[in-house]
């Protein structure tokens, strides 16, 4: 499937809705009641479920991380291999900064859905530990992680906060074994993503009823491919992010407000349901008794 095939696709008899502004609060109650009518729900998230954190995401025009740099040139392996210093120039300083981003709303809210019993798994696009931070137990990181970088030539392995220590004068972090090059646990442009990390990640989209897609423009493959699997196998999408994305006239839902808006509303919603239902019941009972 192509990139542009599923923008192709019909929506059908269900209706898009988008939610922004004063309109976001029934919008997160239709999300909470497609949550709540669904056994098995999934999330994929992308970067821009972490630009609240302070993390800048790739694509958005004029801040995105790719506006300033060629990605082929910095963040590939060929350019991790041909100019190792060139490379840790650029993502040192990432390093530094992600060690100090904290989970926002979004990630805590996922983390409740799942605790909740209402969200299987997230499977994330980032990179950057946020999800784990915030207390989701089930996370795919089909991308990799800054957790941690290993040696290219013996295979010995440092936490993040460890790596700063490998650094020799020429600004190239070095094994302190064997004096090979050590590289960050990520996937860079050119390497195959973990195989077990995506066979994970499509038995969950193939067996999802419904994929929560948020903060991810759902282009860069495979993984943009996941929201299909779900869709061929009766299940349903709702897609909260900012930009377009080719799923959108797949979506039953499209939020395009704030990620930690929307998924905020989106329990409280969840809670004021359950609370009706609370009461519902209390009455029920003591109509029973009189």
């Amino acid at each position: 499937m192509t990139a542009g095939s599923a923008a192709q696709r019909s929506a059908g008899p269900l209706e898009l809705r988008t939610g922004t502004g004063k309109g976001a609060r029934s919008s997160a109650e239709e999300l909470a009641e497609l949550i709540r009518s669904s056994e098995r729900v999934v999330a994929l998230t992308g970067a821009g479920i972490s630009v609240p954190s302070g993390i800048p995401d790739f694509r958005s025009p004029g801040t995105g991380l790719w506006e300033k740099v060629d990605p082929m040139q910095v963040a590939s392996i060929d350019a991790f291999h041909r100019d190792t210093k060139a490379f840790w120039e650029f993502y040192r300083p990432r390093f530094a900064m992600l060690a100090d981003r904290q989970p926002n709303g979004a990630h805590l809210a996922l983390a409740e859905l799942e605790n909740r019993g209402m969200l299987e798994a997230v499977i994330t696009q980032n990179i950057d530990r946020l999800h784990g931070a915030a207390g989701s137990e089930r996370v795919i990181e089909v991308h990799g992680t800054v957790a941690s970088s290993s040696c290219t030539s013996c295979g010995a392995s440092w936490l993040l906060e460890e790596i700063e220590a490998l650094f020799e004068e020429d600004g190239v972090a070095t094994c302190s074994g064997c004096c090979g090059k050590v590289k960050p646990d990520v996937v860079l442009f050119g390497e195959l993503l973990p195989e077990a990390a995506m066979a994970e990640a499509r038995q969950l989209a193939e067996s999802a009823e419904l994929m929560l897609c948020i903060g991810s423009s759902l282009e860069v493959f495979p993984v943009a491919g996941l929201p299909e699997l779900t869709l061929a196998g009766g299940g349903k999408l709702a897609v909260i992010t900012q930009g377009p994305t080719p799923y959108d006239q797949d979506a039953v839902l499209r939020l395009s407000g704030d990620v930690v808006e929307e998924l905020e509303s989106t329990l409280a919603a969840l809670a004021g349901r359950a609370s009706v239902t609370g009461a519902d019941q209390a009455r029920a009972g003591a109509d029973q008794l009189s």
